[in-house]
């Protein structure tokens, strides 16, 4: 299963209608193909593996990866109300996820799935599922690019019963088409851990990304004795340290080192099962070279051979720069409610610098306000602050 667009309506962090696409939009020469992941070739369409959401603090970039995570949980089945990215939804009355995916048949499938709210006697909001419908063509039906995740003339194929008897009501209909087809969605995230650093799982640790990651480690894997959990960690020349505890590895190794950890060992299983990796803050404890090696890797056809793919947040335009193309690059702002549009609509040439586009203020509502600025000097220079 891979995803090909996600829209959002009636969410109220949002101006408007959240509308991501992950399939590329502009043309692909032969020199972009290297870059890119091959899902069909009659006709051509091709994935973007590393999608970049970048704007100023408060922007809402965070809120998109959210609206992300949503769509894609419920695309795997998964319980509305224990998915962590479900406050997005807020008090709304009727907010609407439409997805479009491309089966492992070959069929693009478009999911749209209509929720309510109401809260609970705790004060907590609950979710239900008030309308689903889903519909389907052939990926070889498709004559042009313009109507790949257009089923505006089409009837739904399927349409959720108010009377299910076995389907929870805050879990997708999908589950059944999943069992079904043998359609699956591997989603991995690290939004929990963007500013916390304990390594959340016990499986031993690619020795190449942790020297990568520290050249003055020599060896660190796991143990188990029993129930008890032991990590051993050695450095060049020094006697081996055992840690009985995850949170204690904090005392000997950076929290760029822990988080990098985290990150090569989830980039690894994406990159083998063809999945999702959602990164808030990219550039969190990393620095520039970790965070470029990261985007290579999805970037390189050769050895992101089963597509995976990577969704990310940043704050930095710099990181734009190693990209070829400007169609996995949306402009997240926050004028009055979020809105994220995509670079391709707005800087017409991928041979232009697209830091410096970001940066010199023509990509209105990328930089802080002058305004704001002005009062903050004035403010320091008075020893307000």
């Amino acid at each position: 299963m891979k995803i090909l667009r996600i829209e959002a309506i009636g969410l109220p962090l949002f101006k408007e209608k959240l509308d991501i696409t992950f399939y590329a939009q502009q043309r692909v020469s032969e020199e972009n193909k290297s870059i890119l992941y091959s899902v069909s070739e009659t006709p051509p369409l091709y994935l973007n593996t590393a999608n970049a959401f970048i704007g100023i603090n408060a922007s809402g970039k965070t809120s998109i990866l959210k609206a992300f995570e949503l769509a894609a949980s419920l695309l795997r089945g998964e319980s509305l109300n224990h998915i962590a990215s479900r406050n997005l939804i807020g008090g709304s009355e009727h907010a609407i996820f439409r997805t479009c995916f491309l089966s492992n048949d070959n069929h693009i499938f478009c999911l749209e799935t209509a929720i309510t709210s109401r809260l609970s006697r705790l004060g907590e909001y609950i979710y239900t599922i008030a309308d689903e419908k889903i519909w389907k063509k052939n990926l070889n039906s498709v004559k042009s690019k313009k109507y790949l995740t257009d089923f505006s003339d089409m009837q739904p194929v399927a349409i959720r019963q108010k009377d299910e008897r076995y389907l929870p009501d805050d879990v997708s209909f999908i589950i059944g088409h999943n069992k079904e087809t043998g359609d699956s969605l591997d989603l991995l995230s690290l939004m929990t851990y963007t500013n916390m650093n304990i390594l959340p799982f016990s499986e031993d640790i690619p020795l190449d990304a942790v020297r990568y990651l520290d050249s003055t480690i020599e060896n660190l894997y796991f143990e188990k004795d029993g129930e008890k959990l032991l990590i051993h960690l050695k450095f060049w020349n020094t006697e081996e340290i055992i840690i009985n505890n995850a949170a204690k590895l904090e005392q000997y190794l950076s929290s760029g080192t822990i988080k990098g950890i985290m990150t090569f060992s989830m980039l690894k299983d994406v990159l083998c099962s063809g999945g999702y990796l959602l990164i808030d803050e990219i550039e969190n404890h990393f620095n520039k070279e970790i965070v470029m090696t990261i985007l290579r890797f999805f970037l390189d056809s050769s050895l992101n051979k089963k597509g995976g793919i990577l969704v990310f947040t940043t704050h930095y335009p710099e990181i734009l720069d190693e990209y070829e193309r400007n169609d996995s690059i949306y402009i997240v702002r926050n004028r009055n409610g979020i809105t994220a549009k995509n670079l391709s609509q707005i800087l017409h040439r991928n041979d232009i610098r697209k830091s410096d586009a970001y940066q010199s203020g023509f990509l209105e509502g990328t930089t802080p306000q002058y305004e704001a600025y002005i009062k903050l000097k004035e403010s320091v220079s008075k020893g307000g602050y």
